[in-house]
């Protein structure tokens, strides 16, 4: 079973986002392997003053690391679009 976005958007608060998108996009993944152990397919859009002088490899581990455990059952896929603050 999917998470609720909202669960994704209380774990996310730990970077202090000043513009933070959700998309649950799971119903265009029906039938796909990941889909059957119930795992999420989300897009998330993100701009942190926590990414100021980090790479973009960097800026997705820290996404990462605070849906960690998440990633384990509960998320299949997830694309991350981490931004500068300014560029939100």
């Amino acid at each position: 079973m999917a998470i609720a976005i909202e669960t994704l958007r209380e774990r996310l608060q730990i970077l202090a986002p000043q513009h933070l998108e959700i998309m649950d996009e799971s119903h265009q993944h029906i039938g796909h392997a990941g889909a059957q152990g119930g795992g999420g397919h989300y897009r998330l859009i993100i701009a942190s003053p926590h990414f100021v002088g980090l790479s973009p490899v960097q800026r997705h581990r820290l996404v990462y690391d605070a849906l960690a455990d998440l990633m384990r059952r509960e998320i299949h896929a997830l694309a991350i679009e981490a931004r500068l603050p300014q560029s939100a």
